[in-house]
């Protein structure tokens, strides 16, 4: 049987070694991997081709395959995202706070690894590097147990990290990838707190909701995406259509795309049919209430179930509402917490919108789809944290750090 018991084992061990390494050493083996990606993409791309294969065999979904498949241009975006998060600053040593007591001791509080980091994740190769990168930049280890569906794509993937390690003098063992894909392996690793520090999962909403109901160690919950766009009675009605087509249509399997349209009735009957037509046109199917429905015949009915679907296909649901109250209860009601977004040329109800809707990120006049680490400048991300504690919408390098207290003294006793 798999031993994952050894595997974070030595996880661990490395993890007190990437601790203390220099930000030198590290920027200089986060360039060397990128390099190798490069150099090498044909291994990869040879591993990526029988994923896919296998994928077609097993009719794997058009957004789902789109997430898996790897081309030249990908691998090369990925190594620049190596590279990107090789020129941040590094959080690891950041004094947060140095104060002195009555008492004469010095109590500061600064910025500190995580430990070893366990992510469980599906069908994206490329968060096999994302996540390797940030968590070593935040010298961290990592374990990761992606998806049998993309196991090839990610063995040659470690490989090549493991040898630029190697190469730049650095413990491989700062990455380590679980080869058996058997689910009870993931079930053990949930409960390594002996040498787990935290475990993220990525992925759908039934791999999320297993480890959050079933791991010992810490999780942090990266969530499913049902993101909504409010169309206001203030809004620019091209600039609506052109972000909702944007948002749902410029890749469909993301959790960032646009699920669920909300939509002030007093510009309903102008802006429905332009936004119908202009998603129809691409093949995308709307399930609309009563409303929306009276409005354009190309919407079809929806139910409850569509307005908390994150669907990651050609599907969106739609709602006619009355006010921004309304609008706002909507979109808290089903919203799974991750990104929002409100068309509107009102600075009052840009504000309202922004304070009250209770989501990871929330848009005045843009597209959700900018919910990513690269885009908010952090690099490469491990994941859009959905939850209020620790860390909350696209986590870079200080989500996989935490800080402990360091107190100097010159003889100072309790009384």
């Amino acid at each position: 049987m798999y031993d994952i018991k050894a595997v974070c084992e030595k996880a661990k061990k490395a993890s007190r070694i990437i601790a203390r390494t220099g930000i030198e050493e590290k920027n200089k083996a986060l360039l060397m991997v990128a390099d190798a990606l490069c150099s090498r993409k044909n291994e990869i791309i040879k591993g990526n081709k029988i994923d896919v294969s296998n994928a077609e065999d097993n009719n794997m979904s058009p957004a789902l395959m789109d997430r898996l498949k790897l081309t030249d241009e990908r691998i090369e975006g990925i190594a620049e995202g190596v590279r990107q998060v090789a020129a941040l600053e590094d959080p690891v040593g950041e004094v947060l706070s140095m104060k002195k007591r009555p008492n004469g001791l010095l109590v500061g509080q600064v910025r500190v690894p995580m430990g070893v980091i366990g992510i469980i994740y599906e069908s994206r190769p490329n968060v096999t590097i994302d996540t390797f990168a940030l968590c070593f930049k935040a010298g961290n280890a990592v374990v990761l147990r992606g998806g049998s569906d993309c196991i090839h794509s990610n063995l040659a993937l470690v490989k090549i990290v493991k040898d630029a390690l190697i190469e730049a003098g650095i413990d491989p063992d700062v990455i380590s990838l679980v080869e058996d894909t058997d689910r009870e392996i993931v079930n053990q690793m949930m409960k390594m707190n002996q040498y787990l520090d935290l475990l993220i999962p990525r992925g759908g909403a039934g791999l999320i909701n297993n480890v959050i109901q079933n791991a010992t160690v810490p999780v942090i919950q990266t969530g499913t995406g049902n993101c909504h766009i409010y169309v206001d009675k203030y809004a620019d009605l091209d600039m609506a259509v052109k972000i909702i087509r944007n948002a749902k249509l410029q890749r469909l399997g993301v959790c960032n795309a646009a699920e669920s349209l909300v939509i002030h009735s007093d510009v309903a009957e102008d802006v429905i049919p332009l936004i119908a037509a202009d998603l129809a046109s691409d093949g995308c199917e709307i399930r609309g209430d009563e409303r929306s429905q009276s409005i354009s015949n190309i919407i079809v009915p929806a139910n409850e179930e569509d307005y908390g679907t994150e669907y990651l296909a050609k599907i969106i649901s739609a709602k006619v509402v009355d006010s921004l109250d309304e609008a706002i209860e909507h979109i808290n009601k089903y919203s799974t917490g991750h990104s929002e977004a409100i068309i509107t040329e009102d600075y009052n109800s840009s504000q309202r919108f922004l304070n009250e809707v209770d989501s990871a990120c929330v848009y005045v006049n843009a597209s959700t789809r900018f919910t990513d680490g690269f885009e908010f400048g952090f690099g490469a991300e491990i994941g859009i944290s959905t939850q209020k504690l620790h860390a909350r919408g696209p986590m870079g390098l200080t989500a996989l750090t935490s800080t402990k207290y360091i107190v100097y003294g010159n003889g100072q006793i309790r009384s």
